[in-house]
């Protein structure tokens, strides 16, 4: 696995003088870009499966999961917690793409767990407006996977919901563990 510690520093991995790190992305897309060939997919995932996973950088969920390209749709946001914003992108995912299995993963040493709803108010008393959305933070991972399975399960907008899985991903081992919904 390529972690940013071990890029190498030459010119090619090499933040541009004076750029950022976005110039860095930039300048490693075009490098992708000069060999890329289209592999003439369409949106639908061949396995029909969308994931739903938190967006820490420790996960690389085609790898833990033996995913190629156009194998699922990817959703992921803080906490991998099912929101309105997720259910509206699984409700297109299914309807209009095709997909029928739904995994959700959270993971160990999440940092949702390390923060309280308390961090909206301090937002509101720092920029003087308070965000519309709740943090969905949460004590216990195994109960957020539960909550968050049953969210989906219930949702009037998704047309299956019989194939919906959730799990936990060990960040130190690199294994799932499933949740069973009914405890």
């Amino acid at each position: 696995m390529t972690t940013s510690a071990s890029v190498s520093t030459d010119s090619e991995g090499a933040i541009p003088h004076g750029g950022t790190v976005t110039d860095r992305l930039v300048q490693a897309n075009e490098h992708y870009a000069s060999a890329f060939t289209d592999p003439g997919m369409d949106a639908r995932p061949v396995l029909r499966v969308a994931v739903v996973a938190c967006m820490d950088a420790r996960l690389d969920l085609h790898a833990a999961l033996g995913l190629e390209l156009g194998d699922c749709h990817t959703i992921r946001n803080a906490g991998g917690v099912v929101t309105d914003d997720v259910i509206r992108s699984l409700t297109i995912s299914q309807r209009k793409l095709g997909t029928r299995s739904i995994v959700l993963i959270h993971h160990t040493g999440c940092g949702l767990e390390a923060i309280t709803e308390d961090f909206r108010t301090e937002l509101e008393m720092e920029v003087g407006q308070r965000p519309a959305w709740a943090v969905e933070a949460f004590r216990d991972v195994d109960q957020d996977v539960r909550q968050s399975m049953q969210r989906v399960r219930t949702s009037p907008f998704l047309l299956h919901a019989d194939d919906v899985r959730g799990f936990v991903f060990d960040v130190k081992t690199g294994l799932l563990r499933e949740i069973d919904p009914a405890h």
